[in-house]
Formats: structure tokens, C-alpha cells, sequence
């Protein structure tokens, strides 16, 4: 959030934070279709990033989609309108092509696959748009931004759902020439768990080399610094789009939430890049709020869940999330009333399954087949038996309970008040029956559908 100078100012400052924002998963794709259906990954049954991982499947698109949030408030009269990433695989030809308009949306800009940003393609409401690399006319932060002033300028009549979901600061982290310049010495904080070993963790942490080769972390630091050069593109995207809410005397009455999907990481635990791990820095994301019967510069410490968010669009729009499949809760009356507070969730589920390849990655063949996302230096990022479940609880003491499907059944645990960064794994020492209470809790949301999350 450090570059997004003017959200913070416009969004934070004006209306709320959320200091524990998380996904209950740290991929794009099955996260985001948690974002759009409200329910847990064991519900809504996409696993990764690929067709077969049930992104944006035509199984996907005939079940889920149709029980999404835009579909609720386009019933209720709202003008909706997506711009910009979708679903990994939204799109291509096995997936319904561009063809595909998803269920709820009034006007409709998906970008075709994974994030680009230029020489990419849009499906128009149904209809194939190609771009190429002239930055006046193709950088995509710019060109979603303009198409939301232009559907704002020509909107008739509230209430209008707008979700503006820019690319940036995914890979391939193009910066537009404007900022190419910005943060020129800028390096990944060497803070925390930064080029630490992972010893008493799972065994593709333990994979990891520590300390970390000059390449790596050279390759890291860059990353991070082009992260936030291309957000300060989406910062930009924010100021105008606020501006012309504000002209059009309709940003008073307008909620504006502002989010990502996942955390990242950028040399934590000698992992070079990406995300998919259990930790802090993958799961937690900003959240800020403004809008009609919010306070100004308040900060919540409630955990808010990334599927709380479809409820609280519903909510909103006047529709009772409780009478729908989702499960999350919406935390609209945390942030106008403040009337729940007391009796919030204190724990939550996070998912993951892993990804890996059939065959040897030939960056890494020393360890043979079931990994994937491998560095040159042999590091990989994940693997198949990366699979697990956690419950992260937030009361006196914050604690972090995850299992693995693997043939080990490892355990990891963390005290989060006295080990914040997670360097300690206290499987082997903490009280065995804390142990038991937690492995029951996971089993009961393991299994859990719509109330039965939420109590």
C-alpha cells in the first residue's frame, strides 16, 4: 500500500481500514471466485489457475456463476459493469471463448487469460477486441480507467455496481513510461523472515537455499520495485475515478471498496517470488472503505475475509446474504453501526491445493516429478502435496493450525502474538490439546456450508 499515496488519502482517510484483510486462498483464480460467489474453496471447487483446476470451466460457468454477487444486484436494478482481469483462463476457446459473457454483468470488458499489459485481448460484451503497445491508446491500467469514466459519464440512472480489476502488480510488472523512473533505488525489505531458512517446515520451504544467490535476490529486488511502479498507475486509477464520481455529485453516495486477491512474497523464507504459501505475507491483503454511514479514518481490527465481500455488496443493495448459498458475512454493519463488533468470527479457514507438473521441471530435474514454479537456482514455489488447510484464529492469543495432505500429514502451528513472522514452528512443543481443539475446529470448517462458516 506504500506507493498508493492517494487511495490511502482518498478511500483510507475518508471512510475505513481493515488491518486484518485476508484470502482464504493465495491464488488468483481460486480466490477470485470466492470474491465472486462468497464461498470457501471446498465450496465453490476451484483449485488453481488451470481449466482443469475448474478456472473458469464450463462446470464453473453453468454452477457458480449464475449464484454470483453481480447476479443478485442486476436483479435488484443495478447497472453492472467489469472491466479488466476475470479468471485466469477466461476466454480461450475451451473455456467458451470470448464469446462468453458471464451471468450478472450489464456491460462487460474481460481480458482475455492470464494478466498482460499490452498486446492482449478483451471480450467486449461478447465481442473480440485486440490491442497492441502504444501506450497512449493500449497500456491497460490507463485503458480500464477511461472506460470507467466513459460508463460513469453515460450512466442514466443509480445504483450501478463497478468493479475495476487492473492487472497490476501481477507479472509480466510492465511499467507505463511515465513512472519508469520511479523509486530508482528501491529494494525488498530485509526485514522479517527475509533470506531466512525454513527449518522446521514443510519440505518445499526446506527446499529453499539460504542464504539466497546474488541473483536471486538482484531478481527480487527488481520485482518489487516494478510492483510498485505499475501501482502507481491503479493510484491514478482511483484519484480519476473518485473525481468523476465527485463530479457527477455521486461519489457521496457511492461505497468504494478498495482490495487485492492475494498477498505476495518477494524473499521470505529464501522463496524468491510469487505466492501459494500458508503465511502471513501471502494471505493478508489491504482493505479500505468508504461510502455512505462510514467515519472517517477508523481502523478496524476485526478479520474481514475476502468472502465476506459478495455479502456485503448484497447487503448494500438491500438483499439478505444470510437467504443465499454464500459463506461469508457482510461486515456493513461493523462499518456503520458498529453493532457486531462483539460477536465477529475469532477464527477462519485458509485453503490451498497445490500444483505440479507430471513430469521433471528442467530447472529443477534433482527433484524429480510434482513441482512446479521452479527459480533456475532450483527453488520451486510449489508442488502437489503443497496442499493444505489451516484455521487462523484472532483472539488473546493469535495462533495458525495447518495440515498437509502429504504422506507425512505435517503439521505446522505458530504463536503469531510472540513469533509474528512465523520463523517457529511449535507443532512438537505446544499444549497437545490445543492441538486436538484445533484439528476439530478445521474438520468442522472443512465441512462447512453457508451458516454453518459464519457461526
Amino acid at each position: 500500500m506504500t506507493p498508493m499515496k492517494k487511495t490511502q488519502m482518498l478511500i483510507g482517510q475518508f471512510g475505513a481500514s481493515f488491518a486484518n484483510a485476508f484470502a482464504v486462498t493465495p491464488l488468483c483464480c481460486p480466490s477470485r471466485s470466492s470474491i465472486l460467489t462468497g464461498l470457501y474453496p471446498h465450496n465453490h471447487l476451484v483449485r488453481n489457475n488451470s481449466l482443469e483446476g475448474n478456472c473458469s470451466s464450463p462446470a464453473w460457468q453453468k454452477y457458480q456463476e449464475p449464484l454470483t454477487f453481480p447476479v443478485y444486484l442486476q436483479k435488484q436494478g443495478y447497472q453492472t459493469f467489469y472491466a479488466g482481469k476475470y479468471l485466469n483462463q477466461y476466454g480461450i476457446p475451451k473455456a467458451g471463448g470470448v464469446q462468453h459473457v458471464p451471468m450478472g454483468w450489464t456491460y462487460w470488458l474481460g481480458l482475455v487469460g492470464n494478466s498482460k499489459y499490452y498486446n492482449y485481448t478483451l471480450s467486449i460484451n461478447g465481442h473480440e477486441e485486440k490491442h497492441g503497445d502504444h501506450y497512449e491508446e493500449d497500456y491497460l491500467t490507463d485503458l480500464l480507467t477511461n472506460r470507467s469514466l466513459e460508463f460513469l459519464q453515460k450512466l442514466s440512472r443509480p445504483p450501478f455496481l463497478m468493479v475495476l480489476a487492473p492487472p497490476a502488480a501481477r507479472s509480466p510488472w510492465t511499467v507505463a513510461p511515465l513512472y519508469k523512473s520511479a523509486y530508482g533505488t528501491l529494494k525488498a525489505p530485509r526485514d522479517g523472515s527475509f533470506n531466512v531458512h525454513g527449518k522446521d517446515k514443510h519440505w518445499l520451504i526446506k527446499q529453499a537455499k539460504t542464504p539466497m544467490s546474488n541473483s536471486s535476490i538482484e531478481f527480487l529486488d527488481n520485482v518489487y520495485k516494478a510492483r510498485w511502479q505499475t501501482l502507481l498507475s491503479v493510484d491514478d486509477m482511483v484519484e480519476k475515478v473518485l473525481d468523476q464520481l465527485k463530479s457527477l455529485n455521486l461519489l457521496d453516495s457511492t461505497y468504494v471498496f478498495y482490495t487485492s486477491d492475494h498477498g505476495y512474497h518477494t524473499g521470505q523464507f529464501s522463496l524468491p517470488i510469487d505466492k501459494r504459501q500458508l503465511y502471513e505475507f501471502d494471505i493478508r491483503v489491504p482493505l479500505l472503505v468508504r461510502g455512505p454511514g462510514i467515519k472517517g479514518n477508523q481502523t478496524y481490527l476485526e478479520p474481514i475475509l475476502n468472502i465476506d465481500l459478495g455479502p456485503t455488496f448484497l447487503d448494500i443493495a438491500g438483499i439478505n446474504a444470510s437467504q443465499t448459498s454464500m459463506d461469508g458475512a457482510s461486515f456493513l454493519p461493523l462499518l456503520v453501526n458498529q453493532t457486531q463488533r462483539a460477536g465477529w468470527r475469532s477464527d477462519f479457514l485458509v485453503q490451498y491445493t497445490g500444483e505440479g507438473y507430471a513430469t521433471k521441471d528442467p530447472d529443477c530435474p534433482i527433484l524429480g516429478p510434482g513441482v512446479s514454479q521452479c527459480f533456475p537456482d532450483c527453488v520451486c514455489e510449489d508442488a502437489y502435496n503443497n496442499t493444505y488447510a489451516c484455521v487462523r484464529t484472532m483472539s488473546a492469543v493469535n495462533m495458525q493450525y495447518c495440515e498437509f495432505a502429504d504422506k507425512e500429514n505435517f503439521v505446522e502451528v505458530y504463536n503469531l502474538t510472540a513469533d509474528p513472522h512465523q520463523l517457529f514452528n511449535v507443532a512438537k512443543s505446544v499444549d497437545p490439546s490445543v492441538l486436538e481443539q484445533m484439528n476439530q475446529r478445521l474438520i468442522k470448517l472443512q465441512a462447512c456450508s453457508g451458516i454453518s462458516c459464519r457461526s
